[in-house]
């Protein structure tokens, strides 16, 4: 026979059982979700990982058509491999499949040899501001320029900063540079997101994918020049469109098919191809068990240099980006499975 008093405490002993059952149940939980979001994590980084050496392979990939040349031909007659007109390849490997930009570095902008009347079309051309365009030309200008024996303005305006630092006043050795110059920002360097006609985003282009420090850029390549480099040519709107729209359809592969823009200004600017040095830009996706691609996507790229028979090897990589950005491939519609 159990008391009043015993029974009170067997009920508060049930009662923190049940307490200590919610608690360890809640703490299951916890660990539970948090064991699978790393699980996720890093599945997703081992999905990264592989894509970025798929994307590595393809650049190596693409290299090796490069060197190979116009030499084969398919038996539809179309070039097997690489010639100067062709500015994307599509490999498919058991892993996955990935999309390889080329792109002539001479048929950019030259930081240090472009004039200031230049830089200044390419910045209105990206949508910067007239007082912004002149700011950042005036600083582009004054940063590759020989020190004047004094501080010019824009030396005050650095060493004011915090942290403070000195303009080179040498000639630009890489692009991103042009990231310290008065100015210049980040939307307008890497570009940004617009919208279409639909409403769905596409990416835009910024300055560095419209300049360089390698090419001479006396030409620019019809085939890869961004619209903002072409409309900083003096070409109209119309051309520049044009040209887009017709370089989607296929490559221009020779320069009588540029005939009807024949009377635009700018119009001697253009050109197919050139140089012998690249911008080889590799876009990834993994295949699924399935069959089908996955939507994570990654970019690499490399700036290579060819070089002529009798060296020891055929190409020197002069810069390599573990992360890039693949504009065409993302506006392009994917390929089809070969």
């Amino acid at each position: 026979m159990w008391t009043k008093g015993e029974g009170g405490v067997r009920g508060g002993a049930l009662l923190a059982v049940l307490w200590l059952t919610a608690a360890l149940s809640a703490i299951a939980f916890a660990v539970a979700s948090t064991v699978r979001a790393e699980t996720e994590r890093s599945a997703n980084a081992l999905d990264g990982l592989r894509a970025y050496y798929l994307a590595a392979g393809a650049i190596e990939r693409a290299i090796l058509y490069m060197d190979w040349g116009p030499g084969q031909a398919s038996p539809d007659g179309t070039p097997r491999y690489w010639v100067p007109w062709r500015s994307t390849l599509y490999f498919s490997f058991p892993a996955g499949e990935a999309v390889v930009e080329i792109i002539p570095e001479s048929s950019k902008l030259n930081l240090n040899t472009a004039t200031a009347e230049q830089l200044y079309a390419l910045l209105l051309a990206l949508g910067a501001e007239p007082e912004r365009a002149r700011e950042i030309t005036e600083a582009i200008v004054d940063w590759r320029s020989p020190a004047p024996g004094g501080m010019t303005p824009f030396d005050q305006y650095y060493l004011s900063l915090r942290p403070s630092f000195r303009a080179r006043h040498a000639s630009f050795e890489e692009v991103e540079e042009v990231l310290l110059v008065k100015g210049m920002t980040p939307e307008l360097f890497y570009g940004d997101y617009g919208t279409d006609a639909q409403g769905r985003l596409y990416p835009r282009g910024g300055f560095r994918d419209c300049v360089t420090v390698y090419g001479a850029g006396a030409r620019v390549d019809v085939n890869t020049a961004p619209g903002a480099l072409l409309a900083s040519l003096g070409l109209s709107p119309g051309a520049v469109e044009w040209i887009l729209e017709q370089r989607l359809r296929a490559p221009f592969r020779d320069m009588r098919q540029l005939e009807p823009l024949s009377g635009e200004r700018g119009f001697e600017r253009l050109g197919i191809g050139g140089g012998s040095i690249f911008t080889v830009r590799a876009t990834a996706r993994l295949r699924l068990p399935g069959g089908g691609l996955s939507d994570l996507r990654r970019s690499v790229a490399a700036i290579i240099k060819r070089l002529p028979p009798g060296w020891d090897r055929s190409y020197h990589v002069l810069r390599w980006y573990e992360n890039a950005w693949g504009h065409s491939a993302s506006l392009q519609p994917w390929p089809p499975a070969m």
